[in-house]
């Protein structure tokens, strides 16, 4: 057995961005150009040793690598979210789409929700107007998102201004992030200090006074540490009737290099979101007041608020600090820290339609405020090192995870055991007031975890590869009912495998199959879901198998196809020959298809986008009666069929222009009952951009969506909570280097 280095490719930059000098830089260059001349020339080898010789004069060049610019363009080659090590993408066993810098800069990406707009395979969904929330191969999460690989989970906006790129990982995602990651994750990559400097201003003013200023500034110190500051303040209106956005951020960073083996990041966040909790609009009843195969209301009036949008204010306080400590050593051993605390204080309360619109063309509205604070702790350890078994390569990690996350919750509502505030007519959905004065729910959870993990990514021949790995989650909660003064104490342990193969054919081309698992804990996305009821059942367990094809067409084009079954097992319903019992069945199970692309066609034209086929549905009946989920039901937001493709060609070095596309079936609003539905009607919408750079440090663009003014739904929370897409929108942005 023996240890082997870091094989880094000639033409790449190591991932850690580790400083070369250049003293070093000097050496390897006369180096690489002796071999070339030696290897163009074997007669000099072979030359008398008192022989003259004049060699070539040989210019060694290498493209300028930036620290703080690590992906250019559209087609980002590495990651390490998926594996925790620095890995091409095409050597990974699962179906990964990267939002890049230039995607997130061309296409005026805000959110997160903007950001998966061109992603196959996810979509956004409302999260009641007070958090991201996405579906992944037709499984809901407001809980699977993550900052640098470490757990980001409370329910809140993000934003992208201290971004670098977001990386989608779709399938259960368990060896590598504990819990959760049922249906996919996202993972944010921060920007870093580094000793590339940069200086740039954004300042964008859109329609429906959308107001956004953006700073990113930083530079070296010395040759030991550099700094970084990222900034944002937004002031925003919508197209909706009282919904305003206010924003503000502020995320320094630095980074310490005491030598070229040593790395030291320190970061803090301060972030502040307000907004408007926003339900959107209700379904209206058939004929009869018909609840089956509802349609939204007026999806047309996009900009009528159905509640009271001056009672519905969200607010999310987000304190944060981040450090990774990485050191490797002679013999090639890699150490790598990771700690994050955050602290995130929360409240939101909303007056928001309850049910359908009645043949009569009045509903009812319903209101509600919730408070909840949560700190996490969260420390990653991962040792890495490569290994040979004879012709058998081996890049190990060994890793461990401890986590702590407190999290209180408290929700009020007008009265005790009704969030009741009425009925209004439709054509005047106003509620003008609301009491929050009854306390409905007193909640607190503490919980430990201790995981353990193991992967090994093999090299067996120069045509095939493997990865199998293994995580052992200990997951523990301290539930206590307040206010029913009850403690719950649940002990988890979760054994999360994953195990998959690759082919090489050619370099460029990898066929692979994938196997993986993951569990979600009765405690939920949000960690306070446990009840005397479900305590003690098991885990949801999500079961993937995938396979599929990566093919780099050339070094900045890719292509990926996937097809998949992701089953859901230990789904907890109501007996059906006992509504008093709860049961746990095997429920769910999603097949599909996904093809996605990135990257240049050619030097001027750069594309984004993909195809995905879903056919999610209900395995077994759950409960009984008018609001029995039957068998064959099709799961939530989960369309048949979805296409996007973002275009963009530079038409000279001064002008470029973009178009877009987003088309999708028709889908459900929330899974089927026997007696209640509420369909979404498909779409198709397109997007377009124009661009200008009218020297190296300034420019210009306009982004514009929904060219046709298409009225359409964009997404909802349930059958009556559907957010109507925006009209016609503008957006101008100027991006300022000095």
């Amino acid at each position: 057995m023996q240890f082997i280095g870091k094989q880094i490719p000639a033409n790449e930059q190591p991932n850690d961005g580790f400083k070369v000098s250049k003293l070093k830089l000097a050496i390897h260059s006369v180096l690489i150009g002796t071999s070339a001349i030696l290897m163009v020339n074997p007669l000099i080898a072979s030359a008398e040793p008192n022989a003259e010789i004049t060699l070539e004069v040989v210019d060694v060049v290498a493209p300028a690598l930036s620290d703080t610019r690590p992906v250019k363009g559209y087609n980002a080659k590495r990651s390490s979210a998926s594996t925790k090590t620095d890995t091409e993408l095409r050597d990974v066993p699962q179906a990964i789409s990267v939002i890049t810098q230039d995607q997130i800069k061309d296409q005026s990406v805000q959110s997160i929700a903007e950001a998966v707009r061109y992603v196959p395979g996810v979509q956004a969904a409302q999260g009641e107007g007070n958090r991201d929330a996405l579906i992944f191969r037709g499984n809901a999460t407001t809980g699977d998102f993550f900052l640098d690989g470490v757990r980001d989970d409370v329910q809140t906006y993000r934003d992208v201004y201290n971004t670098d790129r977001v990386e989608v990982l779709k399938g259960p995602n368990g060896m590598i992030f504990g819990r959760g990651g049922a249906g996919g994750a996202i993972n944010r990559v921060s920007k870093e200090a580094g000793w590339d400097p940069i200086s740039e201003i954004q300042a964008s003013y859109g329609a429906f006074d959308q107001r956004r200023v953006q700073v990113d500034f930083g530079q070296a110190i010395n040759d030991v540490a550099a700094f970084r500051i990222n900034a944002v303040h937004e002031n925003s209106n919508s197209y909706r009737d009282g919904v305003e956005l206010k924003r503000y951020g502020v995320t320094p960073t630095i980074t310490i290099k005491p030598t070229d083996k040593t790395k030291i990041t320190l970061g803090v966040e301060y972030f502040k979101d307000e907004h408007t909790s926003d339900r959107g609009v209700p379904s209206m009843n058939g004929a009869g007041n018909s609840t089956l195969k509802n349609r939204p209301y007026k999806i047309g009036d996009t900009d009528k608020f159905f509640g009271n949008a001056a009672l519905s204010p969200n607010e999310t306080e987000t304190r944060a600090f981040n450090a990774m400590v990485e050191h490797v050593f002679n013999n090639g051993l890699t150490v790598r820290n990771r700690l994050r605390y955050a602290n995130y204080d929360k409240f939101y309360q909303n007056i928001f339609a309850n049910g359908p619109v009645l043949n009569s063309g009045n509903l009812a509205f319903a209101a509600y405020r919730d408070e909840t604070e949560r700190n996490n702790l969260i420390n990653q350890t991962d040792l890495m090192f490569d290994i040979k078994t004879g012709a058998i390569e081996h890049k190990m990690l060994f890793g461990m995870e401890l986590a702590n996350q407190e999290t209180y919750g408290k929700r009020y509502q007008p009265t005790t055991g009704s969030t009741s505030v009425g009925t209004a007519s439709a054509s005047n959905p106003f509620i003008p007031s609301a009491s929050f004065a009854a306390l409905a729910t007193n909640r607190k959870s503490d919980v430990n975890v201790t995981a353990f993990y193991v992967q090994d990514q093999i090299i067996l021949t120069p045509k095939w590869q493997a990865i199998v790995g293994l995580r052992h989650d200990k997951f523990e909660t301290d539930f206590t009912d307040i206010r029913a003064s009850q403690n719950i104490d649940v002990n988890d342990n979760l054994l999360s495998p994953r195990a998959g193969l690759i082919f090489k054919p050619v370099e460029a081309v990898s066929l692979y199959g994938n196997y993986s698992i993951a569990y979600v804990p009765r405690a939920g996305d949000q960690l306070t879901s446990i009840t005397a009821a479900n305590s003690s059942f098991d885990p949801e367990k999500f079961i993937n198998y995938e396979i599929g094809a990566k093919w780099d067409i050339n070094s900045n084009l890719s292509f990926t196809a996937a097809v998949y079954k992701l089953e859901r097992e230990n789904v907890a319903i109501t007996d059906p020959s006992n509504a008093l019992s709860t049961i746990l069945v095997d429920g769910q199970e999603t097949k599909g298809i996904e093809l996605s692309v990135s990257g240049n066609i050619t030097d001027k034209w750069s594309i984004m986008g993909g195809y995905a086929y879903q056919d999610g549905q209900i395995t077994k009946q759950q409960g009984a009666g008018a609001t029995a989920i039957l068998a064959g039901a099709e799961l939530a937001q989960t369309p048949d069929h979805t296409f996007s493709l973002w275009n963009r060609y530079n038409i000279n070095d001064t002008w470029g222009v973009a178009l877009g596309m987003i088309t999708r079936s028709e889908m459900y609003a929330a899974v089927p009952q026997a007696t209640t539905s509420t369909i979404l009607p498909g779409y198709t919408r397109f997007d377009a951009a124009i661009y200008g750079k009218f020297s190296e440090k300034l420019r210009l663009q306009v982004n514009l969506e929904n060219l046709t003014n298409k009225e359409y739904a964009l997404y909802a929370h349930t059958n009556n909570n559907i957010t109507p897409g925006s009209p016609i929108t503008g957006r101008a942005t100027m991006i300022y280097s000095f």
